[in-house]
């Protein structure tokens, strides 16, 4: 099911097909460094399976499949999910494979993503989170309307973001 496109990419839901590009993103100690430990096969495979379930569990929000349109090449993900102890608020979130960074991908996501985010939910505040270490997501961020709001958890930074016209 798509989710949301771009010029260029295409943000679906990821299906139990997915399970290498799944692997490929979750596996890798480059792309999930800022984010948590990488997976083994079989746990990626399992939280593969936990994605989907929770796709009816929690609709508009969960992690996404981000693949060039013009080939279907699965390249990395995109997320809405919720806040740990954030009381109903959701963040948002892309990881990408190396071979992606730099392309401008980041900043395309974000902003497609916040626009999908103020036009199909009724809050008013998108939140992401990032590690104070991971200086690219920051400017990406900032970039993009984020507004740093404080310091979250140990090492890790809460930004805003308010719709301006969407």
């Amino acid at each position: 099911m798509k989710i949301f496109e771009t010029t260029h990419l295409l943000v679906r839901q990821f299906t139990a097909a997915d399970a290498d590009s799944f692997f490929l993103i979750n596996g890798n100690e480059q792309v999930m460094r800022y984010i948590r430990p990488a997976k083994s096969r079989e746990d990626s495979d399992a939280f593969l399976e936990e994605n989907i379930r929770l796709y009816a569990a929690n609709p508009g929000a969960g992690r996404w499949a981000v693949a060039e349109k013009s080939n279907g090449q699965v390249i990395g993900m995109f997320s809405l999910l919720p806040v740990q102890g954030g009381a109903g608020k959701l963040h948002i979130g892309y990881a990408l494979l190396p071979a992606y960074w730099g392309k401008g991908y980041a900043t395309t996501l974000l902003e497609a993503g916040c626009a999908h985010f103020f036009g199909s939910h009724p809050r008013t505040t998108l939140y992401a989170i990032t590690r104070q270490e991971n200086v690219a997501s920051e400017k990406v961020l900032l970039k993009c309307g984020f507004r740093f709001s404080e310091l979250f958890a140990e090492h890790e930074r809460l930004w805003k973001k308010e719709p301006v016209f969407y």
